[in-house]
């Protein structure tokens, strides 16, 4: 399992229905405005994947140069291209995870495991995450915590202490947090900050 979203493999048409089903913030809702045309002439100019997305608007230059070529106004761009960029969040340094043993940290940073997406991709899978408790004298309660935040973290807007306090609440995973009842969620949320 990959930390991050396999951009080679999401579509145009992929992507565009993600926007549509995604409750976009109101500052990012003009991105569903007349979205099947600008995709279509986004398509026109050989974008029709994620990752080609992601290349032509990669910085302001190649952004200018997309919205001429499509006709897509650039303020649109620079939208869209901070939607899509949210969908890749940076990798944080375990140190970020306020709470958690330091012991159990620095045996992770021994192995050379320093930040959530090394951590994710070396122990996606139940059986992975087992061997490296082994191999690295890791507490497996502890670990098990550990996962939980990192694998937290690849969700948009979710920082480690946010991931923290998810995991602290009884939302211990992505489907957990998808699945979740918001307002009981936020009630506990609050609990857990309180505290």
């Amino acid at each position: 399992m990959a930390y991050y979203l396999d951009a080679e493999k999401i579509n145009r048409s992929d992507l565009r229905k993600r926007l549509e089903d995604t409750d976009l913030v109101s500052s990012r809702a003009s991105l569903l405005d007349g979205i099947q045309k600008k995709f279509k002439a986004l398509e026109g100019q050989g974008i029709l994947t994620l990752a080609q997305l992601r290349t032509g608007l990669k910085n302001a230059k190649r952004l200018e140069s997309r919205s001429k070529k499509s006709g897509v106004d650039s303020k649109y761009l620079i939208l869209l291209r901070r939607e899509i960029e949210g969908w890749f969040p940076k990798p944080s340094p375990l140190k970020a995870f306020d709470g958690l043993p330091k012991g159990e940290i620095a045996k992770l940073e021994k192995s050379g495991i320093m930040e959530t997406a090394s951590l994710y991709a070396a122990t996606g899978s139940a059986k992975q995450r087992a061997e490296f408790v082994k191999k690295n004298h890791v507490d497996a309660d502890v670990f098990d915590s550990i996962f939980r935040c990192v694998e937290l973290t690849r969700v948009q807007w979710v920082s480690p202490a946010t991931a923290r306090m998810l995991v602290d609440s009884g939302c211990g995973s992505v489907a957990a947090l998808a699945a979740a009842d918001s307002e009981r969620l936020c009630a506990a949320l609050e609990r857990i900050n309180k505290g």
